[in-house]
């Protein structure tokens, strides 16, 4: 394993990181930890009070959406899809390099079926407690104690997808 101060070459392909995900960060350059954390955290306030602001924790208005009675969420969600497509289009046309200089590389991914099933218990898990990873926090911090329940959960079914990792279909 190379560490981030010896040299690499210049092919994505090349490069390597102590720690390896399914998803790649190809970030090569190191950033002060209380910093990164720090900007992370604003980002996270600003979306949290976005979210609030835009109802988008609201368990009723999730409701709706699962019930086909609103087209609120829908429109939320389209927005965000469409935002990320256009983004990502813009960084592959114009090569746009991160904040270090660094190249953005895109993987290709491969069809797998447990993102299927994935997908389906993450939408029966959305629908019937009215919240996902995004809006939790933001739920809690707007009083609606109970939520913390799903917190909980989330990071439960977090633990035992660890435990169980090498015996699902990936």
């Amino acid at each position: 394993m190379q560490s981030s101060n010896q040299n690499i070459e210049t092919s994505p392909a090349a490069i390597e990181h102590p720690i390896e995900c399914e998803a790649p960060n190809d970030q090569v350059a190191e950033e002060s930890l209380i910093i990164s954390n720090l900007k992370y955290a604003v980002v996270g306030v600003l979306f949290g009070i976005v979210f609030v602001k835009a109802e988008i924790i609201s368990w009723y208005r999730i409701q709706e959406m699962f019930r086909l009675h609103s087209f609120h969420m829908y429109g939320v969600i389209g927005t965000a899809v469409g935002v990320g497509m256009l983004s990502v289009w813009l960084i592959k046309k114009f090569k746009i390099k991160t904040r270090q200089g660094e190249a953005v590389v895109f993987h290709d991914r491969q069809f797998q079926w447990g993102n299927v099933i994935g997908g389906i218990m993450f939408g029966l898990g959305w629908a019937i407690t009215g919240a996902c990873p995004g809006p939790l926090f933001a739920q809690i911090g707007s009083g609606f104690l109970v939520v913390i329940v799903t917190l909980l959960s989330a990071i439960a079914g977090t633990w035992v997808y660890g435990l169980l990792r090498d015996r699902l279909p990936h």
